[in-house]
């Protein structure tokens, strides 16, 4: 018998550095940011996992089509200010997107790792990147092109917007940011909780477009104080319109009128624009509910169920009518939720509910749900479950089961063409609206969708603006 050389094993794929975090039971009752970020060896030892891939699926999973293979070959390499800059010049607002973008579901979710383990972890990556030029960076800004005189109004300060600005001025043209809020950052600050997203993240990420040379204008409601028409009348060249859509949905039940119950958008306002989260330094008026219940399961939700548990909620339960699997919200937000003590109440839904003489919730009536045939969303469509009524007490509910568009500026804007559901009408490679001169992008276009959804609008949007600049419409 013949010595054959023995195979060596196949060298075992090196583990997914975790992201460090607070611990459950110290974070659920405060608002600091809950992953910690990784530590210089941390982020070169899960960039030494990329692959380097020559065709990478990543990129292809990336709504703005960030050079991934190349920002973590330069975090390897150590070059930690090569990498911001690299990312910079597909993405103006890195330290968001590496904490809030559904990487799992985009980019990551294409890497080739995933496909016999886990992932390079790109979104922590990206956040490792972004803050260490922070901490660390010269504040050296990228080149722009030489000034061409053209004049660009961007209506509000979301992740569409910010982005459409960042890559307009780049591109040699003056931007003003027409925000109506009294501070920019549209959703990111009113919407996403400090936990998720810290308010200082996202100033300094509009410092930075500041500092390139855009404009900001707060108090500034486009629609109201001055019209489309207006601004072309003040000399702007183009608009764009990234105004989301901040109008909240109800479930239309009975007793949805009783005092202890409101939308997500107005409870997650209060709680990031008006500062709860700072009390009892700031009194925000806010309700705060013992036993709460929050309808709806995608992000919205999770961020108001955990508020509510930061403002010292005894018990949070999230009532949802279809089961985990159809659950849009981030598996790493649900997983973070659960882990702070809040319940999942799935297959339920609420049919009316009830409250007290002085006008106060109490409680709410309930249905056990089963999956039936898929409706139109592709989803299978819940179905009540004969004599299975129950009762479930509260005193504050919060409903979070989605929004529409925002009327304010589209009412003002009657050459406007909108969808049956009052969304601005556009040419989806290009962002034009049937307004000459007038683009739109994000959550008015689409409905509410995802931050970096609205970014790969807003990067379509400044192509096409540039274009219309340089050569007409």
């Amino acid at each position: 018998m013949s010595n054959q050389p023995e195979k060596t094993a196949k060298k075992k794929s090196m583990p997914r550095a975790a992201m460090p975090e607070q611990a459950p039971e110290v974070r659920r009752r405060n608002f600091e940011e809950v992953p910690l970020g990784y530590t210089k060896e941390m982020a070169i030892q899960e960039a030494s996992r990329c692959l380097q891939c020559k065709k990478p699926a990543c990129v292809e999973g990336c709504p703005v089509s960030v050079d991934i293979p190349g920002f973590i070959k330069l975090i390897k390499e150590g070059d930690f200010t090569g990498a911001i800059r690299n990312l910079w010049t597909k993405n103006a607002l890195p330290a968001v997107c590496g904490r809030v973008c559904p990487q799992e579901i985009q980019c990551e979710g294409q890497c080739i790792l995933a496909k016999k383990g886990e992932p390079v972890a790109i979104g922590n990556l990206e956040r490792f990147a972004a803050d260490y030029e922070r901490a660390h960076g010269t504040g050296v800004l990228p080149p722009k092109s030489a000034p061409t005189g053209k004049r660009v109004a961007v209506v509000g300060s979301g992740p569409s917007s910010l982005t459409v600005a960042g890559d307009l001025i780049v591109k040699g043209h003056a931007v003003t940011v027409l925000e109506a809020f009294h501070k920019p950052g549209g959703v990111l600050v009113y919407g996403i909780p400090e936990f998720r997203l810290p308010k200082e993240i996202v100033a300094q990420e509009i410092n930075f477009l500041e500092r390139l040379g855009a404009e900001v204008q707060c108090n500034a409601v486009v629609g109201r104080t001055v019209s489309i028409d207006e601004l072309f009348e003040d000399g702007y060249d183009a608009v764009y319109l990234g105004v989301g859509a901040g109008l909240p949905r109800f479930l239309n039940v009975p007793g949805e009128n009783l005092i202890g119950i409101l939308s997500a958008n107005e409870y997650l306002t209060r709680a990031n624009l008006m500062k709860a989260y700072l009390f009892p330094k700031v009194d925000t008026p806010i309700p705060h509910g013992k036993n709460v219940v929050v309808l709806g399961a995608g992000n919205v939700a999770m961020d108001s169920a955990r508020t509510a548990m930061r403002l010292g909620a005894e018990s949070v339960k999230i009532v949802y009518r279809r089961s985990r699997e159809e659950m849009p919200a981030r598996t790493a937000e649900i997983h973070h939720a659960e882990e702070e003590g809040i319940e999942m109440f799935l297959l339920t839904a609420p049919t009316r509910f009830t409250g007290n003489d002085k006008g106060r919730l109490t409680g709410m009536e309930c249905l056990q749900m089963e999956l039936g045939e898929p409706d139109d969303s592709g989803r299978r469509r819940p179905v009540p479950k004969e004599g299975s009524e129950f009762h479930m007490d509260c005193d504050l509910a919060i409903i979070a089961v989605g929004s529409g568009a925002n009327p304010l500026l589209t009412q003002s804007t009657p050459d406007l063409k909108l969808n049956q559901w009052g969304y601005i009408m556009t040419d989806l490679e290009t962002g034009k609206t049937s307004k000459k001169g007038v683009w739109a992008g994000g959550d008015i276009v689409t409905g509410a969708a995802t931050v970096i959804l609205a970014m790969g609008a807003g990067r379509k949007a400044a192509d096409s603006i540039h274009d219309y600049l340089t050569w007409g419409w």
